[in-house]
């Protein structure tokens, strides 16, 4: 393998890249997967069957398909382009987007389901006890659902480094700024850059399973 091909800016700029995408994804996961999950897990509502749907939606709907509703919604003329204080896509945020929707269901949906039978009883005893609701999340929730949590942060983020459908839409595919590590193979074998596109397949490998074994072991604490 060429270590030059390796340590270069093509190589280092979609993994420095997809990094960045991870970590903001992994906080915005945790945040939203488990505030969803709570609320939809707490019984049924219209309200809730919307929003049910909504978060499912990317799991079933074409990624591509999906991009293109996110585009014309956030793009130049969407209806949603002044709520966010200007043009959203083509935009590291907007690769952010892209990761955070197509992961969220993977992440939301274990907690959902997790959420039913003792724990609601378990809850409601917490409450009886003087705790509030804060409390009795944290205190008598979270350590029941960690482990749900974290097979859905596995699988999430193992969505969001795979994604290519929704970040071609939205995020536009700019060499140096959008491109993310599965973009860049795509690039790469169009461009007939094979040895560059399996370096960066091996690295996605590599940090799929150090994803897989991490939160495989924090899950199980």
């Amino acid at each position: 393998m060429n270590l030059d091909l390796f340590l270069s800016g093509a190589i280092l700029s979609p993994v420095m890249l997809t990094g960045k995408v991870l970590a903001v994804s992994s906080v915005l996961y945790l945040i939203a997967g488990l505030g969803l999950g709570y609320y939809l897990g707490k019984g049924k509502s219209l309200l809730r069957e919307f929003v049910d749907l909504m978060v499912t939606l990317p799991m079933v709907f074409p990624p591509v398909a999906t991009g293109f509703v996110l585009l014309m919604l956030l793009g130049r003329f969407g209806p949603f382009k002044d709520l966010i204080g200007g043009e959203l896509v083509f935009s590291f945020e907007a690769v952010v987007l892209a990761s955070f929707v197509a992961g969220l269901p993977l992440v939301v949906k274990p907690v959902q389901a997790a959420m039913g039978g003792d724990l609601r009883r378990y809850e409601e005893s917490a409450l009886v006890l003087g705790k509030n609701r804060f409390l009795a999340f944290f205190l008598v929730l979270l350590p029941n659902i960690r482990k749900s949590l974290g097979a859905g942060m596995v699988m999430a983020l193992g969505r969001s480094l795979g994604e290519v459908g929704i970040t071609l839409m939205i995020g536009g595919n700019i060499i140096g700024r959008t491109n993310t590590m599965s973009l860049e193979i795509y690039n790469s074998v169009f461009s007939g850059e094979f040895e560059k596109a399996a370096v960066l397949s091996a690295l996605i490998g590599v940090m799929s399973l150090t994803i897989f074994i991490s939160l495989k072991k924090l899950s199980a604490t």
